[in-house]
């Protein structure tokens, strides 16, 4: 199983929101290279880059970031954030990202993710934010109808082969992740599932890992606030999803 640890950008600095709420934001580092290349030090392969401002204004804000993060540490990294048209997702792999998350374009815009698909394979991923079980899209400010469920099948069905899942309530809380939510959307559509929001111990990885172990197709987690706060470090989550 993966771990993903994650960065926030907001304004150019890497901090973490309360259940995506931008006012309820806290600043962990003025330089995000500075996190990217710790995180690289201690033994991970990947990153995941979040332009909050990008989500919530729905165009880049943070490309210099990510831009700099991209050439200077050599991780494997994936970005989403207010990424709404083909263009955009050429412009990030350009850069270097390897692997695009798209989000509200899923339920506003789902042809265009097909199209996606069909030109980039699996350097596209849906990143699925549910509020009790139903999708969140315009950095979640606003809550639709369609089920995670629901999109994720639609997802499938184009050609999507990985999820991310996000129970927005467990985000940013240190409560653990919804595990009992996340094991059911990977069952129900058997796509590659990563579990966001919550992870607060290693006893959680702990948990998504056996899930994985018994053939649940859970890929991986994302790891923000943790590590931020020392709940625990980078190395200890990666040496525990590695037993």
């Amino acid at each position: 199983m993966i771990v993903f640890p994650a960065i926030d950008l907001k304004e150019g600095k890497a901090v973490r929101l309360l259940q995506g709420r931008m006012e309820d934001s806290t600043v962990y580092a003025e330089n995000p290279l500075e996190v990217a290349q710790r995180f690289l030090a201690e033994g991970s392969q990947f990153l995941h880059v979040v332009d909050l401002d990008g989500a919530f204004a729905g165009k880049p804000v943070n490309d210099e970031v990510i831009r700099n993060i991209v050439e200077k540490v050599s991780l494997r990294v994936q970005v989403g954030g207010g990424i709404r048209t083909l263009d955009r997702i050429e412009e990030l792999l350009q850069l270097g990202v390897e692997r695009v998350i798209l989000g509200t374009v899923a339920v506003r815009d789902p042809q265009l993710v097909a199209e996606a698909v069909q030109r980039y394979g699996e350097r596209i991923i849906v990143g699925i934010d549910a509020k009790a079980g139903k999708v969140a899209v315009q950095g979640w400010a606003e809550t639709t109808e369609i089920t995670a469920v629901e999109l994720a099948l639609k997802m499938r069905d184009v050609g999507v082969q990985r999820i991310i899942f996000t129970d927005i309530s467990r985000d940013g809380m240190l409560q653990g992740p919804n595990i009992e939510s996340t094991v059911q959307l990977a069952r129900e559509t058997q796509l590659q599932i990563i579990a966001s929001g919550g992870v607060s111990s290693l006893e959680d990885l702990r948990k998504l890992q056996a899930q994985a172990q018994e053939g649940v197709s859970i890929e991986g987690a994302i790891v923000g606030k943790a590590l931020y706060s020392g709940a625990f470090t980078l190395a200890e989550a990666l040496k525990t999803v590695s037993q």
